[in-house]
């Protein structure tokens, strides 16, 4: 890995465009620092220190420490996000939509990015007035008129476009995907923030703590280790070898080659926890926004309330909420696994592309028994992808019971790791491609 970026540091064409994504990076962070018009700083320290725990503590982990300062990019990008999901999963339901996806070409590609568009223009308003109500009697703005909320909303909308258009400039001119970039970057930003709280766990103010130390050298072994499996799940692949038949067509022969079909075990990724999430906290972010106050409230919305953020904090929440939440999030995370896999890979369709194109696994039957050999296969591996999704889930709740303010989970560690290994792929394509491009002028 290090090799790579430092040949890609001596190409000229890749430097400039790593420069540039470091360029727009910087645009990002800037953008951070920036509060929408009309907050007292103050009040709005006070406040976010008292729920940094609870739902605004976890949007703050992906905006970077954005949403705790209430900026222009406190929505982050997960307003573009959750309507490229929707977006997706309407193109499975309505045929016209899925043929737009599948056959419309550069045409059909651009009509699916301006609907996504709008879907997230549509959702950064209605969160964006959610976040302006939820702390209207907070006292965190300087006045509660309808001027001022009208320009949090759109401050905080706009927020939300320019990171859209900071991602699309990242992936076109750029290096890898620019919306997986920008989370990447929100992520790690919150890296100095776990090193102060080792430094503290080490250093208290009665000096030198050995238990302190011998707790921050557990940290940092089970973050490598965590990494580390990680990284051989997200590059582990199960090969289903192909053998294409030898065909005659005109005075050529074609065919007679031997490849193979690679199946990740985590095929679908970081998208099921996202799910999950975001379907285990919507309750308690629309209850919100209806009722003042209901983090200390009593009662059955209060209850559904403190069902909803126990993923999401330990504080305040009785243990059987807890439970009872994990229980519920981990089925949704296997569930949604199933879902996003087989929404993603289609055996029987990959069946009848082996099956047109002349080829066979050997040993298998082409069609039907091709078609059950590669559900059956899919089937384990998906298994095994939605427990190993389920366990880093699971850690941040573990994490929660205790004393420790980390800002890393299991599902931060996924992410960042994901994108680590994709630009790094970016980059050796780039490099590859630049030196077959020199080699054959």
């Amino acid at each position: 890995m290090f090799r790579t970026i430092k040949n890609a540091l001596k190409t000229p064409d890749v430097r400039k465009k790593l420069l540039y994504v470091l360029l727009l990076i910087v645009i990002f962070r800037l953008g951070c620092y920036i509060a929408v018009p009309g907050v007292d700083t103050i009040a709005l320290n006070e406040e976010m220190q008292s729920s940094a725990n609870g739902i605004s503590g976890l949007i703050d982990i992906i905006s970077g420490g954005a949403f705790s300062r209430l900026s222009i990019f406190a929505m982050s990008i997960t307003p573009y996000i959750t309507a490229s999901i929707v977006i997706q999963l309407l193109g499975m339901i309505i045929p016209s939509l899925e043929k737009m996806m599948k056959e419309g070409g550069e045409a059909g590609k651009a009509k699916v990015n301006k609907y996504t568009k709008i879907l997230m223009i549509v959702l950064a308003t209605v969160e964006a007035a959610g976040i302006y109500i939820s702390y209207q009697n907070t006292g965190i703005f300087l006045d509660t008129g309808f001027m001022t909320g009208l320009t949090v909303v759109l401050s905080l909308v706009a927020g939300t476009a320019i990171l859209m258009w900071l991602g699309e400039q990242i992936t076109a001119k750029g290096i890898g995907n620019g919306i997986s970039m920008l989370v990447f970057i929100g992520i790690i930003s919150g890296l100095p923030g776990f090193l102060v709280t080792l430094k503290d766990l080490i250093f208290t103010d009665a000096g030198f703590n050995t238990a302190g130390l011998i707790t921050a050298l557990g940290l940092l072994i089970g973050a490598i280790i965590l990494i580390a499996g990680v990284v051989f799940v997200q590059q582990s692949e199960r090969r289903v070898p192909v053998q294409y038949a030898k065909k005659v067509v005109g005075r050529k022969m074609y065919g007679g080659q031997s490849t193979h079909i690679p199946l990740k075990l985590a095929m679908a990724g970081v998208m099921p926890i996202i799910f999950a999430s975001a379907f285990m906290t919507f309750p308690a972010m629309f209850l919100q926004i209806f009722i003042s106050d209901i983090a200390t409230q009593t009662g059955f919305w209060a209850g559904v309330y403190k069902f909803s953020i126990a993923t999401s904090t330990s504080v305040g929440i009785p243990i059987g909420y807890s439970i009872a939440n994990a229980i519920v999030y981990l089925l949704l995370i296997v569930g949604f696994t199933f879902f996003y896999t087989y929404a993603t890979f289609n055996p029987a369709e990959v069946s009848n592309n082996i099956k047109k194109n002349g080829g066979f696994i050997p040993g298998i039957r082409a069609g039907k028994p091709t078609t059950e050999y590669l559900s059956s296969i899919i089937s384990k591996l998906t298994w095994f992808g939605a427990l190993f999704l389920a366990l880093i889930a699971i850690l941040p709740m573990l994490v929660r019971f205790t004393d420790l303010n980390i800002a890393f989970g299991g599902t931060s560690i996924l992410i960042v790791v994901g994108v680590a290994l994709e630009i790094v792929q970016q980059l050796e394509s780039q490099l590859v491609m630049r030196h077959y491009k020199g080699f054959l002028e």
